[in-house]
């Protein structure tokens, strides 16, 4: 195996690596002590489960009060391979390691460093966990619906549907809908009381009023000292993360090195067993009879695709003149058309400011001015009523499919007397 070269300059700052891997941990939620790294780099087996949970906290993230002694490690450890291999995990490795966390520490440092290498890791984790001391709103325009787009796949039912139960799962589906819209309006209208009874009580005077936090450490002042003990945990891991952002460079030599511990045919040897199947000894000419046949195939394969290639052209063409294909042509142009106009539309919303995404602060202002980075309530409803309007045409489009649908079967079965459920 080659040996890594070293940077004379990286060797000065030994160092440099501790105080690297220190603010790692402290950056990660319930992170694990310096110590475990080091340990991971040798696979010792007394890592393993602290980074079991470490990559569930990662990958999987809870509330805060929740607390993961109440998951076992086996269910987190097959979470965390699932996650992983959704996201594309290369390293097959981690998927023969065992889930009672007796083995594996290295395997599972390479996943967690795979992790910090694709995004901002521990800037995620900290504003997921961060403490919002105003009102806010979580407002996401970056995916606004701007057409109806294609149809959606028809889905085949595996077995016989009750359309019962399927009645009662809507009926279930809309009181919980109205639930969920009553308590948003009661949550808004207990915001603006407060907002209204405390207008004039806020240093800032762009704000003008005080949020429900800053109302609840008035009332409570115990619960404001456990506020702001949050606030402190929090900003060290703030000073955390920008520790860890100053010496990265020095983690990720440290990496190359516990890279280099492992033999490169070593985790595909390993994976083999479960993700490729079993081939049995033989002999060259059975090889070579093989090769052969596959050869044979290929070739029937590409004159097949080709075959069926020219008789669809030929096929094009000559409906290109009929009555049938002028229909589908000039549907096919109308939805390109509607499609374009849609397009165009959200071109020109999208020419002005950049859309809105992330939380904002809810503010109660009397005069209606708003700077140049506030989003007004009413361009919100407006917007969300578009997206509302989009959502309405795409059910009705459905619900004309299911009734084509329903008539089909009613055709198909003329023995049987189809009631259909009254109109909403």
């Amino acid at each position: 195996m080659r040996r890594r070269r070293v940077d004379p300059a990286a060797g000065a700052r030994a160092g440099a690596l501790p105080e690297a891997i220190a603010a790692l941990s402290r950056s990660l939620p319930s992170g694990p002590s310096p110590e475990i790294f080091r340990r991971a780099k040798f696979d010792r087996p007394e890592a393993t489960s602290a980074l079991w949970q470490l990559l569930f906290r990662v990958l999987s993230p809870l509330p805060a009060g929740n607390a993961l002694a109440s998951i076992a490690l086996e269910v987190q450890a097959r979470l965390v391979k699932s996650a992983l291999c959704s996201q594309g995990y290369p390293r097959l490795a981690l998927a023969q390691l065992p889930e009672d966390g007796s083995q594996g520490s290295r395997e599972l440092l390479l996943a967690l460093s795979w992790l910090l290498a694709r995004g901002p890791v521990p800037e995620q984790m900290l504003a997921q966990t961060r403490v919002p001391l105003g009102d806010e709103m979580t407002v996401c325009q970056c995916e606004a619906l701007a057409s109806l787009g294609p149809p959606a796949p028809h889905m085949e039912a595996e077995g016989p549907v009750d359309v019962r139960h399927v009645q009662w799962l809507m009926g279930k589906l809309r009181f919980r809908w109205r639930q969920l819209v009553s308590s948003q309006q009661e949550q808004c209208a207990l915001l603006s009381k407060i907002h209204l009874y405390t207008r004039g009580c806020h240093s800032d005077q762009n704000l003008g009023h005080l949020s429900v936090t800053e109302a609840e450490m008035l009332r409570d002042p115990e619960g404001g000292q456990k506020l702001l003990r949050t606030l402190e945990r929090e900003s060290r891991r703030l000073e955390a993360v920008l520790a860890w952002r100053r010496a990265e460079p020095v983690f990720w030599q440290w990496m190359d090195t516990v890279l280099g511990t492992c033999t490169p045919e070593a985790p595909a040897a390993a994976s083999q067993p479960t993700f490729l199947p079993w081939v049995p000894e033989c002999g060259d000419g059975e090889l070579e009879l093989v090769v052969r046949e596959l050869q044979t195939l290929e070739e029937e394969l590409r004159e097949a695709v080709e075959r069926r290639r020219v008789a669809w052209e030929a096929k094009a063409r000559g409906c290109g003149r009929g009555p049938e294909w002028s229909a589908t042509r000039r549907a096919s142009r109308e939805t390109v058309e509607k499609e374009l106009g849609a397009l165009q539309r959200c071109w020109e919303q999208d020419s002005g400011p950049a859309p809105a995404h992330g939380p904002h602060r809810l503010v109660r202002r009397e005069d209606g001015a708003a700077g140049d980075r506030d989003l007004r309530a009413a361009e919100l409803i407006r917007t969300l009523r578009s997206q509302e309007a989009c959502l309405e045409a795409v059910l009705r489009q459905l619900q004309g499919q299911c009734r084509q649908e329903l008539a089909r079967l009613a055709g198909a079965l003329p023995g049987l007397i189809w009631i259909l459920p009254p109109g909403r």
